[in-house]
Order: structure tokens, then sequence, then C-alpha cells
């Protein structure tokens, strides 16, 4: 390491560095970075939402079909997990600032919380498929926002998240079906 100086130009060039804004270069127009960014931001706090709710949920089932549902509760919580700094990321790419804190994602989020002490099973799977149709349909939105302000890459990203979400809310539906009896 160099014991040389610095000048006092370097020092206030340095100091630029460290206090220059987080505004990322991007050709998309400010209107574009705003919009979808809020878009994004708000599809954020409903995945952070949701993926609690599956959590809780997959921490507290129970009955004879536990290990099922539990199984398939960790693995979509895990996809959830999966979907939330590619959002985040894709925000601060277009130059957006995404969100900071929890208190900030239940000011943003559209999913419901459920605090209920204890749930049926099949009423947890229900709920989670309303919430994961509601997630698409949002997701579906922000696709709308995306494509008015010619953002092609994070409407890709979000058709691929409707994929998954539609698979999601596939396996509940199925998995919270009441067997019908034989003959009616």
């Amino acid at each position: 390491m160099s014991n040389k100086k610095l000048t006092q130009s370097e020092v206030n060039d340095a100091h630029k560095l460290q206090t220059r804004s987080l505004k990322t270069p991007t050709d998309l127009t400010p209107k574009a970075t705003k919009e979808v960014g809020a878009a994004m931001n708000a599809i954020l706090a409903d995945v952070f939402a949701l993926y609690l709710k599956t959590k809780n949920f997959h921490w507290h089932v129970s009955g004879p079909h536990f290990r099922d549902y539990h199984l398939m509760l960790d693995e979509q919580g895990d996809q959830l997990f999966a979907m939330t700094d590619p959002i985040a990321e894709r925000v601060r790419k277009i130059g957006g600032m995404t969100l900071r804190s929890i208190s900030q994602i239940s000011k943003m989020q559209r999913i419901k919380d459920n605090n209920a002490e204890f749930v049926e099973p099949l009423d947890m799977l229900a709920e989670l498929c309303q919430d994961n149709q509601s997630l698409a349909a949002e997701l579906r939105n922000a696709h709308v926002v995306c494509d008015e302000n010619n953002d092609i890459s994070t409407a890709s990203l979000i058709e691929n998240w409707i994929d998954e979400t539609e698979r999601r809310t596939w396996f509940l539906f199925e998995a919270c079906r009441r067997a019908e009896t034989s003959g009616h």
C-alpha cells in the first residue's frame, strides 16, 4: 500500500462517488421507471405477504394429509421466495428504488394476512388458492404496465411468474377438492 497523500481533487472525486444518486442508467423514460417500479414493488409486497402466509400454513398444517400438504406448501414457499430477488433487482435495473422494510410491505400488500391461531387444512389450501389467483391477476396488470412502457424484459419475467402462479393455484385447487362420493 502506498503512502501517497491524496490531492484535494482526488478526495472530492471519491466523495462524489460515495454520495451519488442510486439512479441506475436506463433507456426507459422516467415515467416508465416510475410506473413499472411502482407496479413491481406492489407485486413484491404481495409476493412477500404470500410467501409468509404460505410458510405460516406450512408450519401449522395438521391432519391426515399433513405430509403431502406440508411438503407442497414448503415447495410453494420456496418458489415464492425465489421470486423476490429478481423482482427487486429488476426494479433497480430500470433505475427505480425498491422495498426497504416490513412496514413498507404491510402498507403495499394486497394479499391479506391470516393471523388465526388455527385454520383447517382445507381452508388453508382454499385461501392460498384464492391468493395465488389474485397474484396472477396482479401480475397480468403489471404486465400491461410493462407493455405500455415498452419494458420487454420485465414483461418477460412476469410471463414466467404467471405460469408458476397458475401452477400453484392448480395444485392448491386440486389438493383442496373434496372427494366426491360414487353414485352422485
